[in-house]
């Protein structure tokens, strides 16, 4: 079995508590995706079709600046991907991360949060933004704060 990596966006906090369980469990390490300009609680007001994460959403060429470019990812054999579901999907920054990366022949396992959305159009709007050679596996919405045994229980279930 090959290295593992956590990759994560997480604009409130919620997803990072997520991927660092994750990766606790996982024994793997663990990468922030963050933006050049972070989000502020007005940018973040999905009810304001005006706020930057309403804009970013509605256009699919959006790709919001990373802060930086230095994770390693050739060293990894298996990615989990994390984030918020934004619109019924993952936030533009996640394309752009997968953009600023080699991921061919790497394993992506997502995982996201939501306050109650599912995946939806997650994988179809990210696979473009990679390699052909990526192996995809859709993984959980994992809302709230899931306990250590219910993340356990989800990785054990894809007998990696």
């Amino acid at each position: 079995m090959g290295k593992t990596l956590v990759a994560y966006f997480s604009a409130s906090g919620i997803t990072a508590k997520v991927a660092k369980k994750l990766a606790d469990i996982r024994n793997a390490d663990l990468y922030e995706i963050r933006p050049e300009t972070p989000y502020t609680e007005d940018d973040l007001n999905w009810s304001d079709r005006a706020s930057r994460t309403s804009l970013e959403s509605s256009n699919p060429a959006s790709r919001p600046a990373l802060a930086d470019r230095d994770a390693n990812i050739a060293a990894y054999d298996t990615i989990f991907l994390g984030f918020p579901i934004w619109w019924y999907k993952a936030p533009h920054i996640i394309n752009a991360f997968l953009e600023a990366y080699d991921f061919s022949g790497k394993r992506i396992i997502t995982f996201a949060t939501s306050g109650g959305s599912k995946f939806g159009k997650t994988m179809a709007s990210l696979q473009p933004s990679c390699s052909d050679t990526v192996i995809w596996k859709q993984g959980e919405v994992l809302n709230g704060d899931p306990s250590r045994s219910r993340i356990t229980e989800w990785v054990s279930s894809l007998k990696l």
